[in-house]
């Protein structure tokens, strides 16, 4: 049965996860309290509603009710759903922290640090979910339209075209880099010199498959500490295909900028990189901090 927490900074898969255990602890159930602590919802009672089902959308989490209402909430960087049984203790973050409360008699489904918290009829679900693309994760996954938004903008760098959610939705920073690295392609890549897009989609997509079930995110197959990943959080130790020391750079317009993690050996590419880029290069400016 649901229990914990979903921890980290959220991705696709961790969204799904939540969602998974969400649904096994709400859907059919009708709420005993409900609490949603934001400003513009703040006299918003949930309380005597019965949830039909929690979905994922991308990183967005919606919970529909029988009444024809579904509740959005957005995880962004460091947003949560934490499920307890009732009576125990909360341990997600100061209470000053939770935005969002749903109870039955058995369950205590606690939201920390979510982000767009809103209420909207079921039926106008696409007023704010609309604009994504297809979900990496979901049922209705569709390769083409996703591929028909990557390469409708062919010079942007890939590194921030998977991120952008508007393109296919799901994909954070982790499954980035992790993508890139596996399929051999370099972050600063622009779309339109991918040599095989739709091969960098699917392989991106299967790493988030074979997490989905579980909170342990492991790319490499390994799931020991310090082994769960080819690159990612590994600067400057050596890249386990050719030894070479992985590099970190920033990627992405100003103020949004995503660290990433790459090998110049098993990465390195003919095809132009913007000269301003970040990568952390002895030939590119070095990032503007040097932790890790």
């Amino acid at each position: 049965m649901p229990s914990g927490d979903t921890g980290g900074v959220p991705e696709g898969d961790t969204v799904w996860l939540a969602a998974k255990r969400m649904n096994t602890a709400l859907a059919g159930q009708t709420l005993r309290r409900g609490e949603l602590r934001v400003p513009q919802l703040a006299a918003t009672d949930l309380a005597g509603r019965t949830v039909s089902e929690v979905v994922p959308r991308g990183k967005h989490m919606l919970t529909r009710f029988t009444d024809g209402w579904t509740l959005r909430t957005h995880y962004r960087m460091d947003g949560s759903w934490h499920i307890y049984r009732k009576g125990a203790k909360w341990r997600g973050g100061p209470a000053f922290s939770i935005r969002a409360v749903l109870a039955t008699d058995q369950w205590d489904c606690v939201g920390y640090r979510l982000h767009d918290v809103a209420m909207v009829r079921t039926q106008h679900e696409d007023s704010v979910v609309g604009h994504l693309g297809p979900d990496v994760l979901g049922p209705d996954w569709d390769l083409d339209e996703a591929l028909r938004r990557l390469r409708a903008h062919p010079d942007e760098q890939i590194g921030v075209a998977i991120l952008d959610q508007r393109n296919l939705c799901g994909p954070g920073n982790l499954y980035k880099v992790e993508g890139l690295f596996v399929c051999r392609v370099h972050p600063w890549m622009r779309v339109a010199d991918v040599e095989d897009l739709p091969g960098l989609v699917e392989r991106t997509r299967a790493l988030m498959l074979a997490n989905r079930d579980r909170p342990e995110q492991s790319t490499t197959g390994d799931l020991r500490r310090g082994r769960d990943h080819w690159v990612y959080g590994r600067k400057d130790r050596p890249c386990y295909r050719c030894s070479t020391p992985i590099l970190r750079g920033d990627q992405g317009p100003d103020l949004q900028e995503r660290i990433t993690y790459w090998c110049p050996t098993c990465q390195a590419t003919d095809a132009p990189v913007d000269p301003q880029a970040r990568t952390g290069e002895p030939d590119h400016p070095r990032p503007l901090t040097s932790a890790t």
